[in-house]
């Protein structure tokens, strides 16, 4: 074994003596098969006082070979050849314990760190601040900003720490811990927070002053091509730090688990790594608020940083496109959404996008802000975001998506709501739209409304007379958000929403915002037999849907109609041109009538007949035909519900 290793040796002896001789002027190469010529003729000879420099990349892609110095081949034979040397490779039989082996580690990595240190602190420093003094090209305060707090982590480590290290380490044999050290100094570790939240703004700064500032280049070129850079960048240098914590928490884990269960040091170890931990985390959550910054400010730029929006004390939750479902239009449009922690911004891509790349139509306040899900067969995926300045209906482009919407929209509310308990609990109602409507009196004026689409409703939703093209066109209450005629929302009330600045209502929002009594010529008229809403029947109905109204019976109501059967009316059905219409244009007595199916042709078919009476549907699926049919025929039987928790007629 000896005698192996011993040949080994003299074999590597051998092949640096080849090396040698290859690097010698004049010199004859031994016969081992190598040859000079290899070398490049470009290249200068270095001197032998020259130290073996370490590759850059450039020449470590090149497939010429490299030179290395004399002196450092002198040493590596040295090294070879020296018995101190052959002592330091590990024997079996006289291997030292695993948690020795690791603290000697750490002291090492300690003592090489420690000089990467000083080269920051005491070279690259102190030579840029002296010459920003001496020449003025550059300031001061940057190279300060640059190093940040670099000098106090030098100072730490070169004056306590390793001394400390040493130490333990010399008196092992007597004192077989490093626990209670570690426990000792790892408070001071968070002062790396400072340094690495100001990292990524320091390599910034050292970018732009390199290609700004010949003086300032000049002195980290020449460094940096010194022996104690070791070729190394000053970025390089500078991440050192960065990477020091993670790297003290690795090996003292495995000192952890490398410790006898009876260790002496056991417990003292393990306080230690909690210690560095959570030093660690402190380093890392400097590091997601130095991202989080970045990020903000990269969304700021988006969005034109404009002066109230931009807010350094803002987190971004979420953001992404949507489309907005239009009360006019029938096709949705196309804006994106930032939530931060205290608002959401409606925003509008621009067509020209430079600069910024979106502009802020809308901003509503998460605090009084409410979210919940539409059932909408027209819009899937939509749900609403009502907030005091406005009230958005907007489509997600999957239920994943609408899902993630609205848990990140509560989980805002939420946390508004914890930090300021003035604010009351944002209601979700289960019933939808019953319970908004509940709360619209009481916050009439105080948020922005839901407006109710054009093509919900043919008629105004207070006097229930029809809208047509020319003398009876629609308009939007800002109070309510029902769509009246322009007679009826001949009335103007300050609402506190809009900065109680005057906006149109109509007469009964009118009425209660303001006290003032209506004349007796725009008091409500008695309500008909027609006159019950169908947006309250559906939400108390036995059965609606849209239904296809075939045949010349319907006259000039249309071809398609919302057909209810109240829960409080529930042998009557009624026929509306559109759900949120107040009022029928046709009611049909059930009771008596026999229901049937239609044309073989279509089994979509169906058709109410009594005395010469004859109407007929046609649902849009089998499926629903067979709800109407025996809802109707429960009807016509004179079937009601019992009570209010009773199923309605199709089940």
């Amino acid at each position: 074994m000896e005698g192996a290793s011993e040949e080994k040796i003299s074999s590597v002896s051998n092949l640096v003596s080849v090396f040698e001789n290859s690097r010698t002027p004049g010199a004859v190469p031994r016969d081992h098969g190598l040859e000079t010529g290899h070398q490049n003729p470009g290249c200068r000879p270095p001197s032998p006082a020259e130290p073996w420099e370490r590759p850059t990349m450039e020449e470590a892609l090149e497939s010429r070979p490299r030179t290395v110095s004399r002196r450092y081949l002198s040493s590596l034979k040295n090294k070879l050849s020296n018995g101190p040397w052959r002592k330091s490779c590990p024997d079996p039989g006289t291997q030292q314990p695993e948690e020795k082996r690791i603290v000697q580690e750490l002291l090492e990595t300690e003592q090489a760190y420690v000089a990467r240190l000083h080269l920051l602190d005491q070279v690259f420093f102190q030579e840029l601040l002296k010459e920003a003094r001496s020449s003025k090209a550059f300031p001061e305060d940057v190279v300060r900003l640059i190093f940040s707090n670099i000098s106090s982590i030098y100072q730490f480590h070169a004056q306590f720490f390793l001394p400390e290290l040493q130490r333990r380490l010399d008196d092992w044999t007597t004192t077989p811990r490093i626990g209670d050290v570690i426990q000792k100094l790892a408070p001071f570790l968070k002062m790396y927070s400072e340094y690495v939240k100001n990292f990524e703004r320091a390599a910034e700064l050292l970018a732009t002053w390199t290609d700004k500032s010949p003086p300032f280049q000049e002195v980290i070129t020449r460094i940096q091509s010194s022996e104690a850079s070791g070729s190394l960048t000053l970025q390089h240098h500078m991440l050192e730090p960065v990477q020091r914590i993670p790297r003290y928490e690795l090996l003292l884990k495995e000192y952890v688990q490398k410790l006898p269960a009876q260790a002496p040091d056991l417990a003292d170890a393990q306080k230690a790594l909690d210690m560095i931990f959570s030093a660690a985390q402190h380093s890392n959550a400097a590091i997601t608020e130095m991202e989080r910054l970045q990020e903000l400010w990269e969304v700021y730029q988006r969005l034109g940083l404009e002066d109230d929006i931009v807010d350094p004390s803002n987190t971004l939750l979420r953001e992404g496109p949507v489309l907005k479902i239009s009360f006019r239009r029938n096709d949705p449009m196309e804006r994106y959404l930032f939530l931060f922690n205290n608002m959401l911004l409606y925003c509008v891509p621009r067509v020209i996008q430079v600069g910024a790349q979106f502009q802020v139509r809308t901003r509503i306040d998460v605090a009084g802000m409410k979210v919940r899900e539409l059932t909408d067969p027209e819009f899937p995926h939509s749900f609403l975001v009502s907030g005091k300045q406005r009230t958005l209906e907007l489509r997600a482009r999957s239920q994943e998506e609408m899902i993630s919407w609205l848990q990140a929209c509560q989980a805002a509310i939420d946390q508004i709501e914890k930090r300021n308990e003035t604010f009351k609990a944002a209601v979700q109602s289960p019933e939808g739209d019953t319970q908004e409507q509940e709360l619209q009196s009481e916050e009439l004026g105080l948020r922005a409304p839901q407006w109710v689409r054009d093509k919900m409703v043919t008629m105004c939703m207070r006097c229930q007379e029809p809208f047509n093209a020319l003398t009876r066109r629609r308009h939007h209450c800002r109070a309510c958000g029902y769509v009246v005629c322009a007679r009826c929302s001949d009335y103007r009330a300050e609402l506190k929403y809009d900065d109680n600045r005057p906006n149109r209502v109509c007469f009964d929002c009118y009425t209660f915002l303001t006290g003032n009594v209506l004349p007796e010529d725009k008091e409500d008229k008695r309500r008909g037999i027609l006159e019950k809403g169908a947006a309250a029947g559906s939400e108390q109905s036995l059965m609606c849907s849209f239904l296809q109204l075939l045949g010349d019976k319907w006259g000039k109501s249309g071809s398609r109609g919302w057909c209810v059967i109240p829960r409080d009316d529930p042998l009557v059905l009624y026929v509306y041109a559109a759900p949120q219409d107040m009022r029928a244009h046709t009611s049909i007595p059930l009771l008596g009538y026999q229901v049937t199916s239609g044309s073989q042709a279509d089994p979509r078919v169906f058709q109410l007949q009594q005395s010469g009476q004859l109407y007929t549907f046609k649902a849009e699926t089998e499926e629903l035909k067979g709800r109407w049919v025996k809802a109707m025929g429960r009807a016509a039987s004179g079937w009601s519900p019992r009570g209010p928790n009773d199923r309605d007629l199709s089940d």
